[in-house]
């Protein structure tokens, strides 16, 4: 869902939320380093000092993903990272963007004239590695546009943006190529941790439609029973898959992959849609490279 944190459970247990961190950072010597660099160890001692507060969560990891600058922020970075967490036996990914400027960093920075936070206006770049065959969902791989997504098949965004996307798609193969990552929200929608792996078995045999069909499905989002969902399906699509294909390890494993990327990528609500590389906040850039209509 729009504007949802991607791991509400770490934003209301483990984050200090609604606090805007700012720490000193000590310059080693002024003759050493004119332009001090974060370093992944010294990025870990700020989120265990700053932002993760709750003691029953242990930082495991912190990596940076991408540096950048905006020319909105004159003397900051930009730093992307993904923290790796451990919570009752649990482990997490959760994204982390920091705010650099010289020895100062922060967790958010904010308009004052507008009040909008500039944690919410800015995200990475999509790394060329992102668009692989894996995740080609629909369109030829050297269209002129590449369209990257993360979705879940039960979010209400995603059912009224994503099949003008399917659509748009389908009908321009040489315009678009449509890459799909798969992003359940199972806080919200339980029933989408079983359907997004159906999708990925549909996608695996070639079944593209079938798989764009979970947008359609009509079933209780809190369902969680395998056998009722996969039912569901089969009398509303006449699509059979068993429990052993959903539940097969590689399957988990390409998921989880799917959502340790949304967490690199900063993505913090479905749908996030990215146009040739770049955040498409209103999720509707693709259609300026439409064909126009005679």
């Amino acid at each position: 869902m729009s504007k949802l944190l991607s791991a509400t459970l770490i934003a209301t247990v483990v984050l200090s939320a609604n606090e805007v961190q700012t720490q000193k950072v000590e310059p080693k010597k002024d003759t050493e380093v004119k332009k001090e660099v974060l370093s992944q160890k010294d990025l870990l001692k700020f989120i265990k000092r700053n932002v993760v507060r709750n003691p029953r969560v242990k930082v495991n990891k912190v990596e940076i993903v991408e540096t950048k600058q905006d020319a909105r922020l004159p003397g900051w970075d930009i730093i992307f990272s993904t923290m790796n967490l451990s919570f009752q036996k649990r482990e997490m990914n959760a994204p982390l963007m920091i705010f650099k400027n010289g020895n100062l960093l922060t967790t958010e920075l904010y308009d004052m004239k507008t009040g909008k936070s500039y944690s919410k206006e800015i995200k990475p770049n999509v790394s060329k590695k992102l668009y692989d065959d894996e995740h080609l969902l629909m369109g030829h791989k050297d269209a002129k546009h590449k369209i990257l997504v993360f979705s879940d098949p039960q979010c209400p965004f995603c059912q009224d943006v994503m099949p003008d996307i399917f659509k748009a798609v389908k009908e321009n193969p040489d315009t678009f190529a449509l890459y799909y990552y798969h992003l359940p929200l199972k806080r919200l929608h339980p029933v989408s941790d079983a359907l997004t792996r159906v999708m990925h078995v549909a996608q695996k045999d070639g079944k593209v439609d079938m798989a764009t069909k979970m947008y359609q499905l009509n079933i209780d989002i809190r369902e969680t029973n395998e056998t009722k969902i996969l039912n569901a399906i089969d009398k509303q699509f006449g699509y059979k898959v068993t429990k052993e294909q959903i539940d097969a390890k590689e399957v988990k494993d390409a998921i989880k992959a799917d959502e340790d990327t949304a967490a690199k990528m900063m993505v913090g609500g479905t749908p996030t849609v990215y146009i040739d590389g770049k955040w498409d906040r209103l999720r509707n850039g693709y259609k300026k490279y439409l064909p126009k209509k005679k």
